[in-house]
């Protein structure tokens, strides 16, 4: 796929499925068409919009949102981030971009995911008050202030919840099952991780490393980072053009990445809590095993062939090193500066 001709100062270049940077020899890279005029407003909104494949429903997204927008009446911005589409969808954005200034389209050669798709729009995104929502016209822009005054009222981050959903049960059961597990393992109760409607302060997202699935996690490390997190219920509206590019495979990818998270945010400041909290439970296993036999040895039966000899000693061989995982763990956390809290500063 050929890409729109851009100053270099407003093209990147990656290799991975997670966004990661490499150098410009590289096949893989994002194009975009410059925002704005030299000396524009700085916007105060950015309005960020991943997609794959939504030709049919780009002009009338672009049309339904300006006109709210414009009726907030603060300067803003709209990103288009482009995943690797393979229909007409980056022909309707290059009109859409030059017909509004106010647009830019980010655009990848291959199919990367939604997480690199934000990766990037959160890296470029100039307003303070950042909103996303998906380009399928399932969200509804009319919504938009609402998201604004739950911000006012204090919020750093508010996630919409599509309370009434028009999808179908193959993505709304998985769906529940991945909200209630994230609720359990996170502590952060909201209705709905996944609804892809969401506005933040800037400075919740600036930075933050997104690859695999974390996109769905993103209130979960907000919260952890010490920001306050709303929710509201949203409309949502059916399908009109295309087709899902979500099912129960992503159900199963995301559990693995909300391990990942719950690591991350718990464990990665003190690593021997979890490894040695394993290491523990499975050395008194062990131990409790090992004296079982003892006494049963000591009453006069034999127990040298009994695999469950052999099953206590490997438990408290598997205890130990657990243990010393999280030693060494803690020993490599040491040396990277544990003590660095600026990102939990006020001011």
């Amino acid at each position: 796929m050929a890409t729109t001709a851009v100053p270099s100062s407003i093209e990147k270049e990656f290799s991975n499925d997670d966004g990661t940077p490499h150098d410009s020899s590289s096949s893989e890279s994002v194009s975009a068409n410059a925002p704005g005029e030299p000396g524009a407003v700085r916007p105060q909104i950015s309005v960020v919009i991943p997609l794959y494949n939504e030709e049919g429903s780009l002009t009338e997204l672009h049309d339904r949102l300006t006109k709210v927008l414009e009726n907030v009446g603060e300067p803003y911005e709209i990103l288009f981030i482009d995943d690797g589409s393979r229909d007409r969808s980056p022909e309707v954005l290059k009109g859409l971009c030059e017909s509004d200034p106010r647009c830019s389209q980010y655009r990848f050669r291959r199919n990367l995911g939604k997480a690199a798709a934000l990766s990037v729009a959160f890296e470029r995104a100039r307003g303070e008050i950042i909103i996303t929502m998906d380009a399928d016209l399932q969200d509804e822009p009319a919504e938009i202030p609402r998201f604004l005054e739950e911000l006012d009222s204090g919020f750093d981050m508010v996630s919409g919840w599509k309370k009434k959903r028009h999808d179908p049960v193959g993505k709304t059961l998985p769906s529940r099952l991945f909200n209630w597990a994230t609720r359990k393992m996170t502590g952060l109760e909201l209705h709905d991780f996944n609804c892809g409607f969401k506005a933040y302060r800037a400075e919740c997202v600036r930075g933050m490393a997104l690859y695999g699935e974390l996109h769905r996690y993103i209130p979960a490390i907000v919260h952890w980072k010490g920001f306050r997190v709303g929710e509201i219920a949203v409309e949502h509206h059916p399908r009109i053009h295309g087709v899902s590019k979500y099912g129960w495979e992503r159900f199963v990818r995301g559990m693995f990445d909300l391990i990942t998270v719950v690591f991350l945010t718990r464990y990665t400041r003190k690593p021997l809590h979890l490894f040695g909290g394993i290491g523990l439970i499975l050395f008194v296993i062990g131990i409790v095993i090992d004296l079982y036999l003892s006494v049963l040895h000591f009453m006069g039966q034999h127990i040298y062939d009994r695999p469950l000899l052999s099953l206590g000693v490997l438990m408290m061989i598997l205890g130990a090193q657990f243990v010393s995982t999280g030693l060494i763990a803690e020993l490599i956390i040491s040396q990277r500066n544990p003590g660095d809290y600026d990102e939990f500063v006020l001011s």
